[in-house]
């Protein structure tokens, strides 16, 4: 057998490196943090069962988890997606999202209109964790009442100084905080030659943590007899008329029905 057919390459290396840092960061996500993802799982189910929808933030590239949350085949219907105008991947110039994230003051006009009621949730996604968007969106989400959980990295994050004017971090502030695991930097490769650094892990990991959580809490919904709100496909026969019924009593509770 050689090298090749064992799966390293001409110069002896093994391949895809990536793909073993994220197999390693998935498997102990069950060990080091399963306390907290079945808090959040019991949270959301008991939220879930009021009628309550998960509003879910992220700015740029952390933006990426909210698109994944809503409206999907598979994906629980009472999700609410927050997009903020200048925040999503096809602003241009894309360096202005990185002016906006920094800018104290901007949650108020970005919160203003999201249909929030006291059954909700907030999730706000930044890996960082420090900057002035996505603390104000968590604070004026507590000044209402609403309990937050943070996705971000808090190796990441407590590594960096806050740029609120608090000087706190968003995990300093949620309630429930999901750890994406993300290195400094948020790439988790280094090359041995140039030193830069490639390979960011915190949109994958981040995923996974919340797709398992979803997941469990239809798995318990079900056990209890209970129907939980899922979108199907609507690439199989009758999937959009089933969707239609399932989201009737969601209608003024999610920003993109409106």
């Amino acid at each position: 057998m050689n090298e090749i057919s064992r799966g390293m390459d001409v110069t002896g290396r093994m391949p895809f490196k990536y793909l073993s840092v994220i197999n390693g960061m998935l498997s102990r996500l069950a060990e080091e943090q399963g306390e907290t993802m079945n808090a959040v799982a019991s949270l959301l189910e008991n939220r879930f069962r009021a009628g309550g929808v998960l509003h879910v933030f992220g700015s740029g590239h952390a933006g990426i988890v909210t698109e994944e949350l809503f409206y999907r085949a598979g994906g629980w219907i009472p999700v609410n997606p927050i997009f903020a105008d200048g925040m999503m991947l096809n602003t241009r110039p894309i360096t202005k999202t990185t002016a906006l994230e920094r800018l104290h003051g901007y949650a108020e006009i970005v919160m203003e209109g999201v249909p929030l009621q006291n059954s909700d949730v907030l999730l706000v996604h930044s890996v960082s964790g420090r900057n002035a968007l996505p603390i104000e969106i968590a604070l004026w989400a507590k000044s209402k009442g609403i309990p937050v959980i943070a996705l971000t990295s808090t190796v990441y994050s407590s590594a960096q100084g806050s740029r609120h004017r608090s000087g706190k971090r968003l995990y300093e502030i949620a309630d429930y905080v999901l750890n994406n695991m993300a290195e400094v930097g948020d790439a988790a490769i280094e090359l041995p030659k140039s030193r830069l650094r490639t390979g960011p892990t915190s949109t994958v990991i981040g995923i996974a943590i919340l797709q398992a959580i979803l997941a469990e809490v239809a798995e318990r919904m079900e056990n209890a007899g209970l129907r939980a709100p899922l979108f199907v496909s609507a690439n199989i026969d009758g999937g959009e008329e089933a969707n239609r019924l399932a989201m009737e009593p969601y209608k003024g509770r999610l920003s993109y029905l409106l």
